[in-house]
């Protein structure tokens, strides 16, 4: 009788997998992205950090791909966003600067007159999940417009935290953000919101799902919880580059974010049928130009990258990426050739939930599916970045290009070009425009041929400029409001 029992087990767990196969093969993949806010292309184990801990990031990184070139597709936040959320360059939307932004009435040009939300007639990639059975939800930092043009009017079924804020009053309670209620004395912001995400996860268990996690953290007012912060004050030595335990008490929080999510989908029998995709909005924040000179040093280092956010340099637009697609990305692979924008994930979490093709809006992004698959990259891939703004990260008006190994930058203020070969010059030392004039034209033809294409707006000469007061900065005025309705 045991032996007639433990042959039934046997073909009962043969026909199980193939039966559990079939039923992850005819559902399409549930989609987790998480978005975390200033977190530079160093600030995690797995990709060279030797104070912050994030083992559960790493481990995520381990059992998926691995990306070392990948980029956001604006240097600050809010225009970053909205590329991730439609595919579209920002200098396409009009949607440039962090919002509301700063105007310098005093600089030497006048920038432009952009978009400060993202337009309601703008498709988002929630709302084309959402229209192929998807339930949506938001949880964290929007930025992308106030009343009206919130994540519940761009495709979103729930919405937790997200509102016209670019970061919290704290970490800890009160959070000061408006549509966050029953906050709990003593808990932590990125615990509260990661609570949000678990919920969600188990009530949708039974369909598709698509979680949007764009984290506050690790976006100033920095804070951690006081045990954690001081065990980072133990490990700081000299000698490595990260050095601020504040800042790594919360990117610790991130990683146990992303930890308890896996925990949970496991738990639901849910991990195989997963996709999580773990990234940032632009590198990390490391000082500001406050009245024409440099302030203290703040969140993180980015080296070897050169400066932070808000900067065209590598530190200010370099980002980690990690995918795990289980039965899809090898293992423990690294991606070390595939130029990646933010512009591609609208594309390729399409083309993740099966949406055909012929379906898809207009976007500027690529699908990264066939490289998740294995496959080789566009090799005449370039990407690109235009900010017509100045940054109090110091940063004057500026377009970029990158293509291969090599990266243009054209600042507007003096007409001027820097040419760098990245693969040789991580760091941005050498500049090369001078010794090669042929690649720095082509280049400087290629991101111009783009501007006109997209109809990226310039700035213009400012009648005002005074040279000793061009830092100052005053609210924003005049920027353009509105984007129509969607249909």
């Amino acid at each position: 009788m045991i032996k007639h029992l433990v042959i039934l087990s046997g073909l009962l767990l043969l026909f199980e997998q193939p039966m559990q196969a079939a039923a992850r093969d005819a559902s399409p993949p549930n989609i987790i992205l998480f978005l975390i806010d200033d977190w530079g292309w160093t600030d995690l184990g797995a990709y060279g950090s030797k104070l912050y801990e994030t083992p559960q990031i790493d481990r995520l990184a381990a059992q998926g791909m691995k990306f070392t070139q990948a980029y956001a597709a604006c240097m600050v936040c809010s225009p970053s966003r909205a590329a991730v959320m439609t595919g579209k360059y920002p200098a396409r939307l009009r949607v440039t600067d962090w919002i509301p932004g700063a105007e310098r009435p005093f600089a030497m040009l006048k920038i432009p007159q952009w978009t400060p939300q993202l337009p309601l007639a703008e498709r988002t990639i929630a709302e084309e999940l959402q229209a192929r059975g998807y339930r949506t939800g938001h949880f964290g930092k929007w930025h992308l417009g106030g009343e009206g043009f919130g994540p519940e009017k761009h495709g979103f079924d729930v919405n937790f935290g997200g509102c016209h804020l670019s970061g919290p009053r704290s970490y800890f309670p009160p959070y000061g953000i408006p549509v966050v209620t029953d906050e709990q004395p003593g808990e932590f912001l990125t615990d509260r919101t990661t609570r949000e995400v678990v919920a969600f996860i188990e009530e949708n268990r039974a369909r598709p799902f698509f979680a949007y996690v764009p984290h506050y953290a690790v976006h100033m007012p920095l804070g951690g919880k006081p045990a954690v912060i001081e065990k980072y004050q133990k490990k700081i030595v000299a000698g490595i580059n990260h050095t601020n335990a504040v800042y790594g008490a919360l990117v610790e929080s991130v990683d146990d974010s992303v930890g308890a999510v896996m925990k949970k989908l496991a738990e639901l029998k849910l991990e195989e049928n997963t996709v999580i995709v773990v990234t940032s909005d632009n590198g990390g924040l490391t000082r500001l130009f406050i009245n024409g000179g440099w302030g203290k040093p703040l969140a993180t280092d980015n080296s070897p990258l050169r400066e932070g956010k808000g900067s065209v340099y590598e530190g200010g637009v370099r980002v980690p990426l990690m995918v795990k697609w289980p039965g899809v990305t090898r293992p423990g692979s690294v991606n070390e050739t595939t130029l990646v924008s933010g512009v591609d994930f609208f594309p390729t979490l399409l083309d993740i939930a099966r949406a055909p093709t012929a379906d898809w809006p207009p976007v500027d992004g690529e699908s990264l599916v066939p490289v998740l698959k294995g496959g080789a990259a566009s090799s005449s891939r370039a990407v690109y970045w235009h900010y017509p703004h100045y940054h109090p990260g110091g940063a004057t008006p500026y377009s970029a290009v990158r293509e291969g190994d090599w990266k243009l930058i054209h600042f507007f203020e003096n007409d001027r070009v820097e040419l760098y070969n990245l693969k040789d010059d991580v760091g941005e030392t050498r500049d090369r425009a001078q010794s090669e004039p042929r690649r720095a034209g082509e280049l400087r033809a290629k991101l111009n041929a783009w501007r006109a294409g997209v109809g990226a707006q310039l700035p213009s000469n400012n009648p005002g400029y005074d040279p000793d007061r061009k830092w100052e900065r005053s609210p924003p005025a005049g920027a353009k409001q509105g984007g129509a309705k969607k249909g």
